[in-house]
């Protein structure tokens, strides 16, 4: 039975996330992959080894976020809430060059998802920077970020998919504590790469996009008990459990008990609170909800036992990247 949420309607919205302790953490042309200097042949004529799909989680939490996903072409960033520094060293310690990065897509306006943005878009200036208008005036008016920041932007709608290179991305609607929060899928090869952080609730649209990933970051903020228990004031505690605050281990893992099918190959929980919850909390409640849906889960790590797994599960941790990801085509089966 799913746990009502309370509402706080007309009160002033507290960017929560502030509240976890923090830690180390000119117009350019659209031709977004004109610095790559690779001919694109048609998908239709490439094998398979041509057509993977990479994926690399930077950081993942209230300290900062930020993940790559790009195929050999070139890729996109999404968000930028650590430093530039260590996004550039990690990609390229992984082979993506920054030169074949196309933009930094953003899903909402909080520090930890925006605090690096405009410092990454100077340092490479041909980056594009994409999101919705209500989501740069909201970074405009809470973060001290230049307003030359609106030189790098490229509007973008809700549900009006646009392509990247090779990558067809659609922003779409979360209910979250932000200006305009968003969620984005990801199409490239007839698959899908789904991203939603930082949300309270399933809706009815992100549950659609959601629902048709083979690929899903979602995220897993709290365990009920951790939280109620913990050190927040409790006006923080209730905004947390309303709609635009977050989903706990036993949301996110009902919905994905609800949603699991054999397109859907990985899951990543994101966005683990410090203070409300632990991997192995989150990792437990989803793993024993898609064992109770028939599911053989694998731990993600690329093993012979994992390779046996109909769904690979982990947490993303909080200040490390994880290792490269390399989603590779799926069988026609898996997409249905």
């Amino acid at each position: 039975m799913s746990r009502r949420k309370i509402s706080f309607e007309g009160q002033m919205s507290l960017p929560f996330e502030e509240l976890e302790e923090d830690k180390p953490s000119q117009p350019i042309r659209r031709n977004v992959y004109a610095a790559a200097e690779i001919p694109q042949r048609p998908k239709a004529q490439r094998p398979a080894s041509e057509r993977h799909l990479y994926y690399i989680s930077l950081a993942s939490g209230s300290s900062g976020n930020s993940c790559y996903v790009g195929t050999r072409e070139g890729g996109i960033i999404i968000d930028a809430g650590i430093k530039p520094d260590v996004i550039e060293s990690t990609l390229k310690a992984n082979g993506v060059d920054m030169r074949k990065v196309a933009g930094v897509l953003l899903t909402h306006d909080h520090s930890d998802h925006v605090r690096y943005v405009y410092s990454l878009l100077r340092n490479h200036r041909h980056l594009r920077l994409f999101c919705t208008n209500r989501v740069l005036g909201g970074i405009l008016r809470r973060h001290s970020i230049s307003k030359r920041i609106k030189d790098y932007h490229n509007p973008i709608f809700k549900e009006i998919p646009f392509r990247l290179g090779e990558l067809e991305i659609t922003a779409f609607e979360v209910p979250h504590d932000g200006t305009d929060n968003m969620g984005f899928s990801i199409e490239y090869d007839n698959r899908h790469f789904v991203l939603a952080t930082d949300l309270g609730a399933v809706t009815e649209r992100a549950y659609h996009y959601m629902s048709r990933a083979n690929y899903l970051v979602i995220e897993a903020n709290y365990d009920l008990g951790m939280l109620k228990m913990g050190r927040y004031p409790e006006y923080l505690k209730a905004r947390i459990q309303t709609e635009q605050g977050h989903l706990d281990n036993m949301q996110t893992a009902a919905f994905l008990k609800d949603i699991v099918s054999p397109r859907l190959s990985h899951v990543f929980l994101c966005h683990l609170s410090q203070d409300n919850n632990t991997p192995q909390k989150a990792l437990s409640a989803v793993r024993s909800a898609l064992e109770e849906a028939g599911k053989k889960i694998g731990n993600a790590m690329g093993s012979i036992e994992d390779r046996k797994a109909d769904v690979q599960l982990m947490a993303l941790p909080r200040f490390e990247p994880t290792r490269w990801f390399v989603f590779r085509p799926l069988p026609e089966d898996r997409n249905s």
